[in-house]
C-alpha cells in the first residue's frame, strides 16, 4: 500500500503519479487511469464543514467524498502537507470484482464501469460514509507495477480555472472519461 508520505507531496506531482496505481475497495480493484488536481484555484471547493479536511495541512492521505448534482458521489484523496490540495479520481480500469461492479452499474460494458467520477464511485460502492477516513482504512491504494504513458490536459466538467492543465490520464486507455482529448 502507498504510504502516507506519498500523499504528503505537492498535489500536481501526486496526481500524475497516481496514474497506474491500484485502487482497492472491498472485493473490487481497478487501475487508476485518470485524475484531476485541485488546490486553491477558483474551481476548488470553498471551505465548509464537509470538506475542511482538504484545507487542513495535517490531513493529507485522507479520503474526501462529496455528493454532486444530487445524484453522484466523487472520490478525492487529500494531498500536500504544506498547502490545501485534493485529487479527484476520475476513472479506473476494472481489475477485480468486475461482476459486482456490473451489478452495481447495471451495464455489461467493462469500459463503462468506472469511467467518470460518478460511475467510479457507483462501481466501487463509495459514498459519504468514506468521507474523512484515512487512506488505508476502507480504501487502499497499491503502487503501480509499471510507469504508464501519461498525458496532461485541462480539467473537464468545471466552469472556473478551466485553463489549468491539471488533468492527467493514461494515454491510449479505453477507460478514461468520454471527453475529447486536447
Amino acid at each position: 500500500m502507498l504510504a502516507e508520505d506519498f500523499f504528503a507531496r505537492e498535489t500536481l506531482v501526486v496526481a500524475r503519479e497516481l496514474i497506474g496505481t491500484e485502487l482497492v475497495v472491498g472485493r473490487c480493484a481497478g487501475r487508476i487511469v485518470e485524475t484531476e488536481a485541485y488546490k486553491t484555484d477558483a474551481a476548488s471547493h470553498y471551505v465548509t464543514r464537509r470538506n475542511q479536511a482538504v484545507f487542513m495541512r495535517e490531513t493529507h492521505a485522507h479520503v474526501y467524498v462529496y455528493f454532486i448534482y444530487g445524484m453522484y458521489h466523487c472520490l478525492n484523496f487529500t494531498t500536500d502537507s504544506t498547502a490545501p490540495g485534493a485529487i479527484l479520481i476520475r476513472a479506473a480500469e476494472p481489475l477485480r470484482g468486475i461482476e459486482l461492479m456490473r451489478q452495481r452499474r447495471r451495464t455489461t460494458d467493462i469500459r463503462k464501469l468506472a469511467r467518470g467520477p460518478g460511475c467510479l464511485c457507483q462501481a466501487f460502492a463509495i459514498d459519504l460514509s468514506f468521507n474523512g477516513l484515512p487512506i488505508g482504512k476502507k480504501i487502499r491504494v497499491l503502487p503501480r507495477r509499471d510507469k504508464p504513458a501519461i498525458e496532461t490536459t485541462r480539467r473537464i466538467g468545471i466552469s472556473q480555472a478551466v485553463e489549468l492543465p491539471w488533468r492527467f490520464y493514461e494515454r491510449d486507455s479505453q477507460f478514461t472519461s468520454p471527453h475529447p482529448r486536447e
